[in-house]
C-alpha cells in the first residue's frame, strides 16, 4: 500500500467505544458546526429585513428542530446505517444514497470554503492587506489545510477542536448579549423592525432563505453516526441539543444587536458584534471578539472538514466512491487530501469575485440549496422506514420544510443544485447503476 493510501495515524481504533463520541460531546459538534459565520456575519445580511428577522430565526429554528427529530428517529430506526448516505439508502434505495452521498459531501466542501472566507473576513480587521483577493486567497487555503492536518490526525481531534472553539466563539456573543441588556434600546429595536416596509408575509420568507445557513449542521451527529457511542438513542439527543443551543445563541444576539445598533448603520458594518461591544464596552473590546470569531470559524472549518471525510469515507464503503476513500472502518489519508485539493480549487475559482461578501454569499446560497435537498432526501426516507404516525408526521413536516426552504432560495442558487443533480443522475445511469456494490469493512472488498 503506497502512501496515498496508508490509513491516518491513530493513536488507538478509531472506532472503540472509548474512543467514539458521547451524545454530550456530538451535541457540542452540532451547536459547533451551526454557531460558525452566520451568527458573526448574518446580522449585516438581514440588516434590510431589520428586527423583524427575529421571526424568520424562530421559523427557521422550529424547522431546525423538526429536522433534528427525522435525525433522530433515523438513528433510532438505523442505529447501525454509516452517515447521511446509508439513511437515504435504507429507505429509498441506492440512487437515493448516491445522490444523498455525493450532494452531502460537495455541500461540506463548498461550505467549508465559505467558512474560511469568513475567517479571512474577521482577520482582515488586523490585517488589511488580507482584503486584496490574492492575499485572501492564500488565507483561505491555509485555513482549510490546518483543518484537513488535524482531521488527519484524528477525529477526536477534529472533534476536540470544534468544541473548544465553540466555547471560545461564544464568548464574543455573550459579551454582545450582555451589551444588548445593558444598553437595550426599545425604540431603536422597534425602529428597525421593517427597515423598507416590507410586509412581515414577504420579509420573512425571504429572511429564512438566508437564516437556515446559520443552521446548516443539524445534521451533524446523524452524519457522524458511526462515531456515536449509542447512536440508537445519542444522535436523536444529541440533534435537538444542538439545534435549541444553536437558536438560543441566535435569538438572544439578533434581539441584542438590533436593539443597539440601528439597522441602516448595521447594514454598513463589517463585524456587527465587536461594533455592539464597542458601542458599550469601549473599542479594545472589538480586537477581542475579532480574535474569538476567528477561533470559532476556523473550529468550524475542522468540524466540517471531519464531516466531508466521514461522508467520503461512508461513500466509498457503500460503493459510491473508490475505495481509496475508505472501504474498511479507517479513513485513509487520500481522503482528506483530496478533499482539500478540491476545497482548493474552489477557493480558488470563487477568488474571481470581487470581495469577500460577495465570495461568502455566492458559497452560502449553494451549499444551502444542496443540504436542504438532502435533508428532504433522508425525510422522505424516514416516511418510508417509519412504522408509527408520529415519526411519518415528524418525516413530513420535515419534508415540507427542507422543500419550501429550497423553494425560497434564490434562482441563482437552485440552479446551479438543479445542474449537480442532473450530471449525477446521468453518471449514475451511465456507471453506478451496475456498478459497485457495497463493501465489506472486513475484507475491504465488495
Amino acid at each position: 500500500m503506497n502512501d496515498a493510501t496508508r490509513h491516518i495515524p491513530l493513536p488507538e481504533e478509531p472506532l472503540s467505544d472509548r474512543h467514539k463520541l458521547g451524545w454530550g460531546l456530538a451535541a457540542l459538534v452540532v451547536a459547533g458546526n451551526m454557531i460558525g459565520s452566520g451568527v458573526y456575519l448574518l446580522p449585516v445580511s438581514l440588516a434590510s429585513v431589520g428586527s423583524s428577522s427575529l421571526i424568520g430565526w424562530l421559523v427557521a429554528g422550529a424547522g431546525a428542530v423538526t429536522l433534528a427529530l427525522v435525525f433522530g428517529a433515523l438513528g433510532r430506526l438505523q442505529p447501525d446505517a454509516d452517515g447521511l448516505p446509508g439513511f437515504a439508502e435504507r429507505g429509498l434505495g441506492r440512487f437515493f444514497g448516491f445522490q444523498t452521498a455525493l450532494a452531502f459531501w460537495t455541500a461540506c466542501l463548498v461550505g467549508n470554503v465559505a467558512i474560511a472566507v469568513a475567517a479571512t473576513g474577521y482577520l482582515g480587521f488586523f490585517w488589511p492587506v488580507l482584503k486584496d483577493p490574492i492575499a485572501a486567497t492564500f488565507c483561505n487555503l491555509g485555513i482549510i489545510w490546518l483543518a484537513t492536518i488535524a482531521y488527519i490526525i484524528g477525529a477526536r481531534t477534529a472533534s476536540g477542536l470544534a468544541a473548544v472553539a465553540l466555547a471560545i466563539g461564544l464568548a464574543p456573543i455573550v459579551v454582545a448579549v450582555a451589551a444588548g441588556i445593558m444598553a437595550f434600546d426599545p425604540e431603536t429595536f422597534a425602529a428597525s423592525w421593517s427597515p423598507s416596509g416590507t410586509a412581515l408575509v414577504a420579509s420573512v420568507p425571504a429572511s429564512l432563505a438566508v437564516i437556515f445557513w446559520a443552521f446548516l449542521g443539524v445534521e451533524s451527529a446523524a452524519a457522524l453516526s458511526v462515531r456515536v457511542k449509542h447512536p440508537g438513542r445519542d444522535v436523536g439527543r444529541a440533534s435537538v441539543a444542538g439545534v435549541l443551543l444553536a437558536t438560543v445563541v441566535y435569538v438572544a444576539a439578533t434581539v441584542a444587536v438590533f436593539g443597539v445598533i440601528p439597522a441602516d448603520v448595521l447594514a454598513n458594518s463589517t463585524s456587527p458584534y465587536a461594533d455592539l461591544a464597542a458601542r458599550v464596552f469601549g473599542a479594545s473590546i472589538a480586537g477581542v471578539v475579532a480574535v474569538c470569531a476567528v477561533i470559532k470559524t476556523v473550529g468550524t472549518v475542522g468540524g466540517w472538514v471531519m464531516l466531508g471525510g466521514e461522508t467520503a469515507r461512508s461513500a466509498a464503503r457503500q460503493g459510491y466512491l473508490p475505495s481509496g476513500f475508505g472501504a474498511g472502518e479507517h479513513t485513509p489519508i487520500a481522503n482528506p487530501l483530496l478533499g482539500a485539493a478540491i476545497m482548493t480549487v474552489v477557493t480558488v475559482v470563487v477568488s474571481g469575485q470581487p470581495t469577500l461578501g460577495d465570495q461568502f454569499g455566492v458559497l452560502a446560497g449553494a451549499t444551502s440549496v444542496l443540504s436542504l435537498v438532502v435533508y428532504a432526501i433522508c425525510s422522505a426516507s424516514l416516511f418510508r422506514l417509519a412504522r408509527r404516525t408520529q415519526a411519518r408526521t415528524i418525516a413530513v413536516a420535515g419534508f415540507l420544510f427542507a422543500c419550501a426552504a429550497v423553494g425560497f432560495a434564490g434562482l441563482e442558487y437552485v440552479w446551479p443544485a438543479a445542474a449537480f443533480f442532473v450530471l449525477t443522475t446521468v453518471a449514475w445511469f451511465l456507471f453506478m447503476r451496475k456498478g459497485r456494490r457495497p463493501v465489506d469493512p472486513a475484507t475491504g472488498e465488495a
